[in-house]
């Protein structure tokens, strides 16, 4: 029975006083504001103003609709701005998935200042997704995908944000410490630890020890960054990490990187989002970020 018209105009009428004011304020005429307020009023069969000269007066009904006006009518215009800021991509949420164990540090100081720039964004990091978020993607369940190793899909763009150089972590008093690059076999008598992927994921296996009919002597899983570097630096193993994390890492732990063979295994963070999000503002302002940070 009641139409958002209906509140807007007493609205008007409240504020203005007369037909004529409260029209000019709503674009409306006056017949169309009239008829609209008639047909409410053969609706529930009492009248919802009274002339007073030029001016009309809100009736018992009249100010009760008003209270409701004013209840309601701030709500939808709060929503049709909250609704045009999302289609401008001014607000929404950013659901993140990492498929790059060591790069939550590197993320955190993207957050920072993205969060400072977008205030209305809520933002999620999605740790369960780890090594294995391309579905989330695909399925809506995350919005952002970061990891070093795409899997190219054609509803998914993938975006380079740095590049980096995958290194073996030693101790500073290994046998190899003063070497600036390691061979293959020089690493089968090495205990290897890793984060829990599945072994043909790790960089270390694909693109150095298996092309040369190489391995380990033990591989162990160790799931934080902190910890299996506490065991490298007491020399209980070896790990494989991108060097700038190394590089932090290393001036409070004595520890040392080397180069995967003497060319080294170069690699790329990207971001991976959806081809039809690649419009709205605050993922590409996010992928900007990305990009500046190191």
């Amino acid at each position: 029975m009641l139409e958002r018209i209906h509140l807007e105009i007493l609205t008007a009428i409240k504020e203005h006083g007369t037909l004529t004011k409260a029209a000019d304020s709503l674009h409306l005429s006056q017949s169309a504001l009239s008829h609209s307020i008639k047909k409410l009023e053969g609706l529930i069969a009492t009248p919802i103003w009274k002339k007073e000269g030029r001016n009309l007066r809100l009736t018992a009904a009249g100010e009760r609709i008003q209270t409701l006006s004013n209840r309601v009518l701030p709500q939808f215009l709060h929503t049709e701005l909250l609704l045009n800021q999302i289609v401008k991509g001014e607000m929404g949420a950013l659901r993140i998935g990492m498929e790059c164990h060591p790069c939550y540090q590197w993320l955190l100081r993207v957050i920072q200042p993205y969060l400072e720039q977008w205030p209305d964004i809520d933002m999620d990091v999605k740790q369960e997704f780890q090594f294995g978020a391309l579905g989330a993607l695909l399925s809506y369940e995350i919005d952002v995908l970061i990891t070093p190793d795409p899997l190219f899909k054609p509803k998914i763009v993938y975006i380079p944000v740095f590049d980096y150089e995958h290194r073996l972590v030693i101790s500073a008093s290994h046998k190899l410490a003063k070497q600036d690059f390691v061979l293959p076999e020089q690493l089968s008598e090495e205990v290897l630890f890793s984060y829990p992927v599945e072994p043909q994921r790790l960089d270390i296996f694909s693109q150095f020890l298996n092309p040369a009919k190489c391995s380990v002597k033990k591989h162990k899983n160790i799931e934080t960054t902190e910890i299996m570097l506490q065991m490298v630096a007491a020399g209980r193993g070896i790990c494989a990490l991108p060097g700038w994390l190394v590089d932090e890492y290393s001036k409070s732990m004595p520890i040392k990187s080397l180069r995967f063979g003497d060319k080294g295994i170069s690699k790329q963070i990207f971001v991976g989002i959806r081809k039809t999000d690649q419009n709205i503002d605050y993922l590409n302002d996010f992928i900007a970020q990305a990009k500046k940070t190191k």
